[in-house]
């Protein structure tokens, strides 16, 4: 194999995508990760690094461009990295999406079940119920955007196509305020200044939406003047939250959290069932999305009103409910206490009975329930991007259902987790992707395995 050096240049075709859906060409026998190209293009690339695991290239003149091809409509697009897709159509997308599941079912799992659909998004645009802003001070005016990837450098952005439109709105009040009130912004490396960043959460099946201004320390007598052009500007909202975090790191909201006017929640509803969710409480970012992926979830649960399902990592209980809806029973269980009381609260508020909670992580809930001869027909797990641990994997599996349901939003733990289920007796039947973040490299899929 011959070796490759920096700065040489070849021609080679794109023959596939890297997870994060850069496109990769072989050269001189190596792998050549190439950002912002398609399968089936032909490109004059240079190789920019060279390491014994791993070599990049860059796309510097076109040979071939793929039909698939298209202008990116977003200015920041090449330095924010927040929406790594916007040279491709979005077909060309969710094959990419497919293929990455299949990818990582085949290779890694060692699995003959592939996934033969993935459930795009009715819109890609403006999806985001949550949009968060970083304000810092860039060559000395204050503006409002995210970090480039890898970096805390801030890229500026005015107007997001995958925020709401509200998030822009909002976010550009408070920087005004600031400029006319000479407010400093936060600098993460002399500590100094106030304001850090600017949270918007919108409900989609209500007009509810709430802004949250994170700073350092508060802004005194500036306050009422701060809520009076919030409110002026965006007669929308229905709420202004002041949370001041002095932690030094990458935490948005930390410390307390002070409502200045209207209400610190939202209220909304997923999939029939109503929640209120305060700023710092999880809550789905595509909802309509949500619910596509919790309907396929209960599809391949098989829930019978006699039966009993387990829920872990439950969160707010937003599967939990709707799988209420359907089954004798529901438990489910999570390690983190606050999300464990706005699962029974939200369970109260729309008068489920037969759902309950129990504060645990996954291993140990399932092993409570195993010395409780709980024997449910069917367990769904929807764990963090890490997966699951094989304790939770095999205590799960101790339990004998009929059923497990996975949802996952990283392929690849996915794929090794279900090599495990393997060997505890249980095998992949059904799969499906669906696209939660469009234009972003993110894939969400929820499989279905059964007892052997």
């Amino acid at each position: 194999m011959d070796e490759l050096r920096k700065n040489e240049i070849y021609e080679a075709q794109i023959s596939g995508y890297t997870s994060e859906g850069s496109g990769v060409c072989r050269i001189k026998g190596r792998a050549v990760f190439v950002a912002r190209t398609i399968v089936g293009e032909v490109w004059q690339i240079r190789i920019v690094k060279v390491t014994a695991s791993a070599v990049w290239g860059r796309a510097e003149e076109a040979i071939k461009l793929s039909p698939e091809r298209r202008e990116p409509d977003c200015p920041h697009a090449l330095r924010c990295g927040g929406c790594s897709l916007r040279h491709m159509s979005y077909a060309e997308e969710l094959r990419f999406k497919r293929e990455r599941l299949n990818d990582a079912l085949k290779h890694i799992g060692h699995q003959t079940v592939q996934a033969e659909e993935i459930i795009g998004s009715d819109s890609i645009a403006h999806y985001r119920n949550k949009g968060i802003y970083t304000v810092r001070e860039v060559s000395g005016e204050v503006k409002s955007g995210f970090f480039a990837p890898r970096t805390h450098e801030l890229v500026p952005v005015d107007s997001c196509l995958i925020q709401s439109e509200l998030a822009d709105k909002v976010t550009a009040a408070v920087l005004g305020f600031m400029r006319d009130n000479s407010v400093k912004a936060y600098d993460e490396k002399t500590h100094k200044g106030g304001v850090r960043n600017v949270f918007v959460r919108c409900a989609v099946n209500s007009p509810d939406c709430v802004a949250c201004i994170v700073s350092a320390h508060g802004f005194g007598s500036k306050t009422e003047a701060l809520v009076e052009r919030l409110r002026l500007d965006c007669p929308e909202l229905t709420g202004i939250v002041l949370n001041i975090n002095k932690t030094v790191g990458n935490s948005v909201l930390a410390g307390d959290f002070y409502t200045l006017w209207g209400r610190d929640s939202i209220s909304d509803s997923l999939c029939g069932v109503r929640y209120e969710i305060s700023p710092q409480a999880f809550y789905q970012i595509n909802p309509p999305q949500a619910e596509k992926l919790y309907t396929r979830a209960v599809e391949y649960a098989q829930c019978t009103l006699g039966s009993t399902v387990l829920d872990l990592y439950c969160g707010a209980g937003t599967i939990s409910l709707f799988l209420a809806k359907h089954a004798g029973q529901v438990i489910g269980a999570e390690i983190v206490p606050e999300a464990i009381e706005n699962a029974r609260a939200n369970a109260v508020r729309n008068g489920i009975e037969n759902a309950r909670f129990i504060c645990a992580d996954a291993s140990e809930a399932a092993e409570r329930f195993l010395k409780e001869s709980i024997k449910p027909e069917t367990v769904v797990v929807d764990p963090p991007r890490k997966g699951m641990d094989a304790a939770a994997i095999k205590a799960v599996c101790g339990m004998l259902p009929e059923r497990v349901v996975y949802v996952s939003c990283n392929p690849s733990t996915l794929a090794r987790d279900i090599c495990v289920f393997n060997d505890c007796g249980y095998e992949l039947k059904k799969a499906t992707a669906l696209d939660m973040f469009p234009r972003t490299s993110a894939c969400e899929a929820v499989v279905l395995l059964t007892k052997n």
